[in-house]
């Protein structure tokens, strides 16, 4: 009885056409559901962007840094100014900002703050360490409101490098104290090994425990992207090394990102010729307008259906 009730209760949530139930997708496109968003009592979020960083030259690799790569660094090039800017993963007590008593900013991708559009809220931090002084750490508690997005203040694109361990938190720090020891210790060991492959943009080898995966931040219309994707998983042609396969996506900040499940020992080097030869293949296959064959939108509706959306 009551199992009936309840299903009566879910399929009755929408009754009238055209209406929303409380919980499923808010029609705006944030991802959440309705009844936490635009049908919330207190209102929806005050701001959301569905791909923040859209436009930005580097927004896969960006993307990648503040979802999924444990430690990394890329200067940015600030427009009008001549600072030394460090964009980074992560910062120790996971600070958006930190200014170094020469003046050299790092900038932090990772942080427990988000006010709807991370790209607002990272140039509104960015515009809070160039006016702060020397040796300050610069925080977001409150909305920041209306401002610039990151690529607006920003120039040129991103050359990522990665590293073994968050080393470069000590980057114009005298720690002969060592206060800063015991938590890179901690944060250094924590870090997951990572590597982005060369010759292609965003995708990034893993291992996590025992297991190894590649995980690829994909620009491609999200559409366009599983349709590709379906027609070469269809023909076969969706793997990279022998033993791995697509396993699903996850969608961060209006990106698909396809993950590959990989032997163990497989290694990032061994990636590097079969990733671009895949990437030659996808852009083949992104051109083709035919429509779907019966079994590639039975394998479409798969792929979909194992997406997860983390942003």
């Amino acid at each position: 009885m009551g199992k009936k009730s309840r299903t009566k209760g879910r399929t009755s949530e929408a009754s009238t056409p055209g209406e929303v139930g409380p919980r499923q997708p808010c029609p705006c496109g944030s991802g959440r559901q309705y009844k936490s968003c635009h049908g919330s009592k207190s209102g929806p979020p005050p701001v959301f962007s569905a791909r923040p960083f859209g436009g930005l030259v580097g927004e896969t690799d960006l993307i990648a840094l503040r979802e999924f790569v444990p430690a990394a660094t890329a200067p940015l090039a600030v427009k009008g100014s001549d600072r030394t800017v460090t964009l980074c993963t992560l910062l120790p007590g996971a600070v958006p900002a930190l200014v170094r008593e020469n003046g050299h900013i790092f900038l932090a991708l990772q942080v427990q703050h988000g006010f709807g559009d991370p790209s607002r809220d990272l140039a509104a931090v960015l515009t809070a360490a160039l006016e702060a002084e020397p040796g300050a750490m610069v925080g977001l508690t409150d909305d920041p409101g209306d401002g610039p997005k990151l690529q607006d203040l920003v120039a040129g694109g991103l050359e990522v490098t990665v590293h073994e361990g968050f080393d470069y938190w000590l980057t114009d720090l005298d720690d002969s104290d060592g206060e800063m020891a015991a938590l890179l210790e901690h944060a250094n060991h924590e870090a997951s090994p990572t590597v982005r492959l060369a010759g292609v943009e965003a995708a990034y080898w893993t291992a996590l425990g025992e297991r190894e995966f590649l995980r690829w931040a994909r620009a491609e219309d999200e559409d366009q992207l599983l349709d590709a994707l379906a027609r070469l998983h269809a023909a076969g042609e969706d793997h990279l090394v022998e033993g791995g396969k697509l396993i699903g996506m996850f969608r961060a900040h209006g990106v698909l990102v396809p993950v590959w499940d990989l032997p163990r020992g497989t290694g990032a080097e061994a990636l590097v010729a079969p990733v671009a030869a895949f990437e030659e293949r996808l852009g083949a296959t992104l051109a083709d307008s035919r429509p779907l064959t019966t079994e590639e939108r039975s394998v479409r509706s798969g792929l979909a259906s194992r997406q997860v959306t983390i942003r």
